[in-house]
């Protein structure tokens, strides 16, 4: 949050310093109600806050598809767990070794042992992954 607001800061200019300070405050306020509400027990508004940040964050018209190393960011460990992959059903080895914090042939080992289920197109499935990192959550794509 912090650059748009300095963005701002600079675009108004040195005579509304307040106004950046209470856009600042209003930041820090909101982005602990958005993480409270991702990391909470409500399992609805944690995905729609994660959808949220998703839309806000990486706009464009263009299916969500950030690259492995993201999944192992703060935020993308939390909508790997709470969401899986927003806009895939199914993602490669390596994708789901980052969603893990594992590496590709880790992910390998849990599908041989059945603790992951590989994708009919590919890959594993996104379901697969989430209830790994979150099971006590029932889900409801490929469960």
């Amino acid at each position: 949050m912090t650059p748009d607001v300095d963005s701002l800061d600079i675009l108004l200019g040195d005579h509304v310093p307040q106004a950046a300070a209470e856009l600042r405050e209003r930041a820090r306020r909101e982005a602990a109600t958005w993480a409270a509400g991702l990391l909470g027990p409500d399992r609805p508004r944690a995905v729609h806050t994660g959808a949220r940040l998703i839309s806000v964050l990486y706009p464009g018209d263009a299916a969500f598809d950030p690259p492995p190393e993201w999944w192992r960011t703060p935020l993308g460990r939390a909508i790997a767990r709470r969401l899986g992959h927003p806009s895939a059903e199914r993602v490669p080895y390596a994708v789901a070794g980052a969603m893990l914090g594992i590496t590709r042939q880790g992910v390998h080992d849990l599908v041989r042992r059945g603790e992951l289920r590989r994708h009919p197109d590919g890959g594993v499935t996104t379901g697969s992954v989430r209830e790994r990192l979150d099971p006590g959550e029932t889900h409801g794509d490929d469960s």
